[in-house]
């Protein structure tokens, strides 16, 4: 029997254990597909493939293939579940069906995804009889496999990091370079921040390889949804764009629930008990669910969990629950990932791992437990459920954290948001430099010619690097001239060439940077890698070396941090009422303190910390406040340092809502007199060497930034300041001092 989701929401709603944090409930209404028509119908084998699958062609679908028809580029940024996939491949397959000598280079940012993507070609290709021997090329491709896939496949599917290593074999790649008709990047929003700058530099040297071979590929990106898609699409690859956003894909009617565990400011269960609850509520009623947790761990707890509860009641039901992760073998990925297609699995925990567009079939609810920091992967989350015409129930389960329990009090704001905008920066010089190498390594640079794809300091930076004996100008150009393979020294994930090597049992785990090493790996931190946790046993700073062991652990650890801060540069400034705000270069000398050991949400312990500064110089925003606004706190017998720093926590909270990154992205500082003579000030700064360009779009987009942090403040139930407000988690001065009522009279003010 059918179960109606209306009416597991109604028991819901009705349940004296559930009904006061159920905050919100919108119906997002159901919708019919729209057709659409091309001007040429597809070749006759193409329209077989149609036919033999009963695919009648969406709008958007229609729109795609008649732009890259036309030469163009296009970003497709219509949900999650609405052929996104189809709208590509089919005018890919049409011109390799036309030009026997065309190929197509296809990146993903996941394995799994990969995998997903060459059973849907194999599919087109064997049904259409295109022949395009398409092929994986990672990492794990046999050496054995690797000159036949060069030579003789036309589709191949990769992702960033390998492209990184194939550039300097380039005169391998010559025939299919020189046939490339197509890049498809999919999951483009992935690209952000720092790997988001160094994929961008990626891509101009892969532009500029193909433009030696003859060859000038249309691209196509596939995105989720963003503020900004086509400023967007053209940081990342230096091109022009035509947008794909219209979606004419059907929809069930869903249920989108805001559930509220601290909806009376206190909480009696974690919003990981929480999660779980739901989750067999769910579960009991018939629904296939699939829910997500922000850790690999908190994954694999609510799912044995929620088995150990089934035993004691639903017995039948307890074999039908099971985790997925990334760190699984892929046969046990693919087990799992098709017992949820044919439905003899009733529930499933997940990382993000399940976020991105991996088929598994149709699902009726699913449970985000917590924000997961963007509202692009909340919505890709909420959108495993319902695929097709089915109705369906997405609930976010919120954390007691600023953003989380801002959208439970202004529901609206979640959805009317056009989504965040998706920063790329091409002007770090630590990136810059690195790719400046590497297309050394690769082709001599001409800046005559290569100068369109780099910014325009570009021959300072090159001169900088020949004053390090990295690169030497020829009468042919500008060759690489350092020691090793310049990819071997250019990381795509990080900014540093100070890299710290992650060991276990003398083996290397991975790589990571001094910052990230300081925020993540310092002794006694607790690390995920692969979703195992892993205990850190030793920082050795002398030899960049961090050693660490296997261990089960059922806490997790926090890292605290003070910084000073000193204006190297304004660049620009603006006045908002009374205040000033500005923006510009800083120097940040961050120093690690502590870290706490918690569990779930509670503080077990807190532990010292010896580790030397960290300096660097980044991009930075600051607020400057008013002498009379710090004369009108002290008459109230406000704590005007309280009000500035608790002003600090909860811009650094907000600011993912506006710009997509994470908290830990954004440093702050607020000081009472800078220097005396200069007032009262706030700063932000972005947490990287260089700068990402968080705070400069954060600059852009102030007024909106001010007044969501106001409405944060002014709504959060607690009098004196709490973790949904103006507490922070990394604080290192232990969230002291704060004053919410200070706070909330600066922020009045300011908007």
């Amino acid at each position: 029997m059918a179960i109606r989701i209306e009416e597991v929401i109604e028991t819901l709603k009705k349940s004296l254990r559930h009904r006061d944090r159920v905050e919100h409930i919108e119906i997002l209404s159901s919708q019919n597909p729209i057709y659409g028509k091309l001007r040429k119908d597809f070749p006759a084998n193409i329209r077989n493939y149609l036919s033999r699958k009963a695919i009648k062609l969406y709008e958007h679908q229609c729109e795609a293939t008649e732009n890259l028809r036309a030469g163009k580029n296009i970003i497709i940024t219509t949900p999650t579940a609405s052929g996104k996939t189809l709208a590509f491949n089919l005018p890919v397959f049409e011109r390799l069906h036309q030009d026997k000598e065309a190929t197509a280079l296809y990146l993903y940012p996941s394995k799994a995804l990969s995998q997903d993507q060459l059973k849907v070609i194999k599919e087109l290709e064997t049904i259409g009889t295109i022949k395009t021997d398409s092929a994986i090329y990672d990492g794990d491709t046999p050496s054995y496999k690797r000159q036949r896939i060069r030579d003789s496949s036309r589709i191949i599917i990769s992702n960033p990091y390998e492209l990184h290593q194939i550039l300097p074999w380039h005169y391998r790649w010559q025939k299919f370079l020189r046939n490339l008709n197509f890049i498809v990047i999919d999951e483009a929003h992935r690209y952000r921040g720092i790997f988001g700058s160094s994929v961008a530099f990626l891509i101009r040297r892969l532009q500029r390889i193909c433009k030696f071979y003859g060859s000038s590929p249309q691209f196509v990106l596939s995105t989720a949804t963003l503020a900004n898609p086509l400023e967007f699409s053209e940081k990342l690859t230096g091109l022009d764009f035509e947008l794909i956003s219209s979606d004419g894909s059907p929809k069930g009617k869903k249920y989108f629930i805001f559930y509220n565990p601290y909806f009376d400011g206190i909480g009696t269960l974690s919003t990981h008990r929480e999660s779980m609850d739901l989750f067999l509520f769910f579960i009991k009623k018939n629904l296939q669910t699939l829910c997500f947790a922000l850790s690999r761990k908190m994954a694999e707890s609510i799912a044995s969990q929620s088995k150990k509860k089934l035993k004691e009641s639903e017995r039948y039901l307890a074999s039908k629950i099971a985790a997925y992760r990334a760190g699984y073998l892929p046969e046990e990925r693919r087990e799992i990932e098709n017992r949820l297609k044919k439905g003899t699995l009733r529930g499933i925990t997940s990382t993000n791992a399940l976020e991105l567009g991996i088929d598994v079939g149709s699902l009726d609810a699913v449970i985000i437990s917590g924000y997961p920091g963007t509202i692009i992967s909340t919505w890709q989350q909420a959108g495993r459920a319902g695929r097709g015409i089915g109705e369906s129930v997405a609930v976010l389960v919120a954390f007691q954290n600023p953003l989380d329990q801002y959208f439970m009090k202004h529901p609206q704001v979640f959805f009317d948001k056009s989504h965040e905008e998706a920063v790329i920066d091409l002007s770090n010089p630590y990136i810059v430099s690195g790719h400046l190498m590497c297309a050394a390594s690769e082709l001599p640079i001409q800046l005559e010619e290569d100068g369109i794809y780099w910014e325009e300091n570009v021959e300072d930076i090159l001169k900088a690097l020949e004053r390090e004996n990295l690169l030497q100008q020829t009468p042919h150009g500008w060759v690489y001239s350092g020691k090793g393979r310049a990819v071997d020294a250019v990381s795509l994930d990080n900014i540093s060439s100070e890299t710290f090597k992650v060991i276990k049992q003398g083996k290397l785990l991975e790589t990571m940077d001094r910052a990230q090493a300081y925020r993540e790996a310092y002794k006694g931190a607790v690390l995920l890698h692969q979703g195992e946790t892993y205990l850190v046993n030793d920082f050795d700073l002398k030899n960049l070396i961090i050693q660490i062991e296997r261990k089960n652990v059922d806490y997790y650890t926090q890292v605290m941090d003070i910084a000073d801060i000193e204006v190297l540069e304004e660049i620009k400034r603006k006045k908002i009422n009374e205040f000033t705000v500005s923006s510009g270069d800083v120097e940040v000398t961050e120093k690690y303190i502590k870290y706490k050991i918690m569990k779930y949400d509670r503080v077990l312990s807190t532990e010292n910390l010896n580790l030397p500064p960290l300096s660097f110089k980044t991009m930075g925003m600051w607020l400057t406040i008013p002498e009379n606004i710090r004369k009108k706190i002290e008459a109230r017998r406000l704590d005007f340092a309280g009000g500035l720093h608790g002003l600090e926590h909860a811009l650094i909270a907000i600011m993912p809502f506006h710009v997509m990154c994470d908290r830990w992205d954004i440093g702050g500082v607020s000081v009472p007199s800078y220097p005396p003579a200069d007032g009262s000030k706030v700063f932000l700064y972005d947490g990287f060497e260089g700068g990402i360009g968080l705070t400069e779009k954060a600059f852009q987009l102030t007024d909106n930034i001010f007044k969501m942090t106001y409405e944060l403040v002014r709504d959060c139930q607690c009098e004196e300041g709490c973790p949904a407000c103006i507490y922070s988690p990394k604080c290192g001065s232990g969230n002291r001092p704060l004053d919410k009522e200070a706070t909330k009279m600066i922020l009045r003010e300011l908007i």
